[in-house]
């Protein structure tokens, strides 16, 4: 860009996971102000802004793509602070929601990052805030946003009890399920905003143990829908040794903070794998919950007229229940099409905030379609009851599972969409159809398929 041409001013809300991905995406193009409610950490640290964090988190290969376009070197560094490339399903012992276990095929390409979500965090953080083109304003909250229905110009801010206005091309809200946007737009004019909910009422428990095996692969054992109250579990290793243990439940048999229930809840289970695995190990911690697992989304690229200068990304758009691990990667695809947009269309055209809305929503809607799809099942997940379509995709997606827990060549395909790599039309390629019509089919596997030597590496 010449010396003579002005920079874009924008302002984004959040410097969790979207907020700094977002900052990241537009350095080249804009000079961005991070706005924090908190005191970030300096390192790998929990912070109170992000409670999930204690829980089980891994990005699948469509946010590692993601964030190596955002960040290069990024991914490298996580794995040099002990995150892991975890070939799925090599690296991988997972039952899928219709109770079929996966075999460990190795041919496949993905591998999804693993670590806890405090270093995946702080390297980022890092990484974004060392440019000096983005500049972090922390203890400073989002008051509303000035303009009208036809063009956001900036913020209001409070930090030290004092209020400012702080002028912008563009304001970018990231501050996750709790955005204030569909307000802040009413009161600009805008229509109310449609939005969805969709809530299986999973609550979740979490228990950090010292690993008794190193490189021991991922252990998933997924909540069946048909079964309700649906109740699952991982055993995620991440760094420093450490296995992260998350067990859910959907109503009427949700886990506790209880500690002495914590291993008795794993070994009752569909498959006693993972009480059996950490009835021996030795616990770092007492026992988290959450809650706040609903799958909400919010329609903003629905409204007729959306004002210029406004974006909203990440969570703010769509929240998913946890145990499908794909917000992380929802965030990134959307950094990578806000980063596109400012490439070719700009920030500051006139009229082109809409198309901007709907570039960052489009990632969105394959994360929503593969989470509803499940939780819709569970008895009062939302007012609206499964449809024809929806029933008939289920049991679709059943097939392909069980036709890819038995074939590679299905199992790429099945990858493909779960990884937010391809898009859902990729199940319905000659990879998953033939396998399904004509096979070959091998057995069903009766158990999880650890190797002898991982069982009692374990013990």
């Amino acid at each position: 860009m010449p010396d003579d041409v002005t920079r874009p001013t924008v302002i984004v809300l959040g410097a969790g996971m979207s907020g700094l991905l977002a900052a990241a995406a537009l350095a080249d193009h804009a000079d961005v102000t991070l706005i924090e409610r908190d005191s970030l950490p300096s390192g790998p640290e929990p912070r109170r802004g992000v409670p999930q964090a204690r829980h089980a988190h891994l990005v699948w290969t469509g946010g590692v793509t993601a964030l190596d376009t955002l960040l290069p070197g990024l991914i490298e560094e996580l794995v040099a602070r002990g995150a892991r490339l975890a070939h799925i399903m090599g690296d991988m012992v997972s039952r899928a929601p219709n109770e079929i276990w996966f075999r460990r095929f190795t041919s496949t390409p993905h591998r999804n990052l693993v670590c806890s979500r405090d270093l995946l965090d702080a390297v980022t953080r890092e990484r974004v805030l060392a440019d000096p083109r983005i500049t972090l304003r922390q203890n400073t909250t989002a008051v509303g946003i000035e303009g009208d229905a036809a063009r956001v110009t900036g913020l209001h801010v409070r930090a030290l009890d004092a209020e400012e206005h702080l002028p912008a091309d563009l304001v970018i809200d990231a501050t996750g399920r709790g955005s204030r946007a569909p307000t802040w737009l009413q009161g600009l004019g805008l229509p109310a905003v449609a939005e969805r909910e969709v809530d299986a009422g999973v609550a979740y428990a979490t228990r950090v143990y010292r690993a008794p095996a190193d490189d021991f692969p991922l252990v998933n054992v997924q909540a069946n829908p048909a079964v309700p109250p649906g109740q699952g579990g991982i055993i995620l290793p991440v760094e420093d040794c450490r296995w992260i243990v998350t067990l859910s439940g959907t109503r009427g048999g949700e886990p506790t903070d209880d500690p002495d229930a914590f291993t008795d809840f794993a070994l009752g289970l569909g498959d006693p794998v993972i009480g059996e695995l950490i009835r021996d190990a030795e616990p770092l911690t007492e026992v988290v919950t959450t809650r706040s697992t609903a799958n909400r989304r919010r329609y903003f690229e629905k409204l007729r007229h959306w004002p210029d200068g406004f974006t909203v990304i990440g969570d703010a758009i769509a929240g998913y229940n946890p145990v499908y691990g794909h917000g992380i990667t929802v965030a990134a695809q959307s950094a990578v099409a806000l980063r596109e947009h400012a490439a070719v269309t700009g920030l500051t055209r006139p009229g082109s905030a809409r198309r901007l809305q709907k570039a960052v929503t489009r990632p969105v809607a394959a994360a929503w379609d593969l989470a509803i799809g499940q939780d819709i099942f569970y008895p009062g997940a939302s007012d609206q009851t499964p449809t024809r379509v929806e029933r008939a995709l289920a049991a679709f997606v059943d097939r392909a599972v069980a036709t890819g827990a038995r074939n590679p060549r299905a199992l790429g395909a099945l990858l493909d969409v779960m990884s937010l790599s391809r898009p859902a039309t990729r199940l319905f390629s000659t990879d998953m159809l033939l396998p399904m019509l004509f096979g070959p089919r091998r057995a069903f596997l009766d158990s999880a398929p650890l190797s002898d030597e991982e069982r009692k590496s374990a013990v």
